[in-house]
């Protein structure tokens, strides 16, 4: 898509900005990610269902408790402004394809959010994440938020502590003001402030002789090399700032630099030389802060989220294999809000189970393996789902399967469709529905054999077996015995007759 329609797309998403509150955040989506080797944006690639990009969004607004919110997109920015769609508060700022020769980079990232909403009459405070840290919680944004207003400081650093061995540790160091100065005095009050991020090229382009020297406020500290390569504190690209600093400092970020982009990075020396706090804050979890760049590590990210889901779960459902299942979150929060609110369940979700945001789970409900369920799917109580079955309907239909009622496996049941109590639809069924002729199956109905039925009605405590039914009313009808008549081999009239000749 050209420039000028993306353009008009995120016009026609953005809602205005709330100027009476304090805080706003910026999501930086713009990068496609060339080392993910796709042609589906970086940005959509998803964590647990949900593209990144949408996570992280939806982390910031709950976290910072505020709906204002601009997500800057880029290369694919038409398909990630959809993805993550129109809400109040939430802005979207267009950032030129680099290609083009512009200037590029984190700094240029935030300098197009900002240009797009204006500056607030009372300094606002702007937080900035990046749009592939598909892990990121309300829990960690609300941790940084709170370091941001608890101490006074015009910029802030969320950093975390690298685990691994020091030679594999390719972030960003956090260069801290330490103890003493070069000449043994002590640093008083800007002990811990922030003097700058030295990237570990950099680092490694030092000479390990002699020490690497930094000023901060007019005094000199001296570093060795193998001190910042083992220094454990690292750069997750995630800031906050007082609004009239981050406006007035960002313009001197020039393009000085190893990647020849602006970066955001240069700030924290410029607010040094201005006389500016900046100081870091420590993020609790080193899982949540994760971002991706090759398909390795969005399968890690991919990893640690099933295992929090399953770790969320273990307790109150049965899963059978914690390694190969998908719950939407959405549906975790139901299964948890139910335990708490009716007591036990005893769910049972077998191997490989998918299942959408927005199925409704219930009590004593078993999901046999490879089962998928996709749409707005509604299980009553008792309800038996087969090994490999397929349960789903497009947005705006519904799907309920009544109490006890039993999908046996490989069947395919889909669209706009309603299933009495008690009922048993056995192996090699295919059960449609549409909006404009809905399936309605009774109470205690049978259907098995070779079976496909689509847009019917049919009453309660029916046999149905070897048909194919499309668009009918079937009937309860007694024989004189007192037997429920079955329906069996009800095909539709041929057609076609002229395209089919012996062999």
């Amino acid at each position: 898509m050209k420039e000028e329609p993306v353009r008009d797309l995120l016009a026609q998403l953005n809602s205005p900005i709330e100027n009476d509150i304090p805080r706003i955040g910026i999501v930086l989506a713009a990068g496609h990610g060339k080392r993910i080797r796709s042609e589906t944006s970086k940005m959509l690639h998803e964590i647990w269902g949900r593209p990144t990009a949408l996570r992280v969004a939806r982390a910031v607004q709950q976290g910072l408790d505020s709906p204002n919110q601009v997500i800057v997109v880029g290369i694919k920015g038409a398909d990630v402004a959809k993805a993550t769609s129109a809400q109040s508060g939430r802005v979207f700022a267009y950032q030129e394809n680099p290609v083009l020769g512009l200037p590029a980079g984190t700094g240029d990232a935030v300098r197009v959010g900002l240009q797009s909403f204006p500056e607030a009459t009372a300094d606002r405070d702007v937080y900035i994440f990046l749009g592939d840290m598909g892990l990121l919680t309300e829990a960690v944004v609300v941790q940084f938020r709170t370091s941001f207003e608890k101490v006074s400081c015009d910029m802030m650093v969320l950093t975390g502590l690298y685990s691994g061995p020091a030679a594999a540790n390719y972030y960003g160091r956090i260069v801290r003001v330490p103890a003493t100065d070069v000449d043994g005095a002590p640093s008083g009050e800007d002990r811990d402030k922030v003097i700058e991020i030295r990237e570990h090229k950099d680092i490694l382009g030092l000479d390990p002789q002699t020490p690497y020297q930094a000023v901060y406020n007019g005094r000199t500290y001296a570093f060795s090399q193998r001190e910042l390569l083992e220094t454990s504190e690292i750069n997750t690209g995630v800031f906050a700032f007082k609004e009239a600093a981050l406006r007035t400092y960002i313009r001197q970020i020039d393009t000085d630099n190893v990647q020849g982009e602006l970066m955001l990075t240069d700030l924290v020396q410029i607010f040094n030389q201005h006389q500016l706090i900046v100081r870091a804050a420590v993020a609790d979890s080193e899982e949540e802060i994760l971002a991706f760049n090759v398909k390795s590590v969005w399968h890690q990210m991919q990893t640690i989220a099933r295992r929090w889901a399953y770790e969320r779960l273990m307790d109150t459902i049965t899963i059978a294999d914690e390694q190969d299942f998908f719950i939407a979150d959405e549906v975790i929060e139901q299964i948890l809000l139910m335990d708490k609110d009716i007591g036990p369940l005893d769910i049972v979700i077998g191997k490989g189970v998918h299942i959408g945001p927005e199925v409704r789970l219930n009590r004593r409900v078993n999901i046999g393996d490879r089962s998928h369920l996709h749409g707005h799917v509604v299980l009553s109580e008792d309800v038996h789902i087969g090994v490999g079955v397929e349960l789903s309907c497009y947005q705006g239909q519904s799907l309920v399967l009544g109490d006890g009622v039993e999908i046996l496996s490989r069947n395919i049941v889909k669209g706009n469709l309603r299933i009495g109590a008690k009922s048993r639809i056995e192996s090699g069924v295919i059960m449609t529905g549409s909006d404009e002729h809905p399936m309605r199956v009774g109470e205690r109905v049978t259907v098995k054999g070779i079976s496909y039925l689509y847009g019917c009605q049919i009453d309660d405590d029916l046999l149905i077996e070897h048909s194919v039914i499309k668009c009918k009313r079937v009937e309860r009808v007694r024989r004189r015995d007192g037997t429920i008549q079955s329906v069996r081999y009800v095909l539709p009239q041929p057609e076609g007759l002229d395209s089919i000749s012996e062999l």
